[in-house]
């Protein structure tokens, strides 16, 4: 089964929402997540600010940090290649890596009930 690890920017949070503003981008990538952990695959985030051994440790996230600076953050690494440099995964990109159907990965939206 493919890996993926994502090596964020120093953050408060991964979601996005415990700042003053909620970022849609950040809520979206923690809920394609959430959904891709239920379907049993194994993702990994990596925050600068919580765990900057790893951003040292993995030689090609610190070559990436040394020629690009913060601004290659995120990065994410599938299997142990960098695919994506400096913005999150599309939707379609973690469908295509982890071929799944890029519907499987939209939350369900709540249905209204009628009494």
């Amino acid at each position: 089964m493919k890996t993926i690890k994502i090596f964020d920017p120093a953050m408060c949070c991964p979601t996005g929402v415990c700042g003053p503003s909620v970022d849609p981008e950040l809520t979206r990538v923690a809920s394609t997540i959430f959904l891709l952990e239920k379907k049993g695959f194994s993702i990994d985030r990596y925050n600068l600010g919580n765990d900057p051994s790893a951003f040292v440790e993995n030689l090609e996230v610190n070559r990436c940090l040394h020629e690009k600076g913060t601004e290659a953050l995120p990065l994410v690494m599938v299997d142990g290649k960098v695919e994506k440099v400096g913005s999150y995964p599309s939707n379609q990109e973690f469908a295509n890596w982890l071929g799944v159907d890029v519907k499987e990965l939209s939350p369900e939206k709540p249905r209204n009930q009628l009494l």
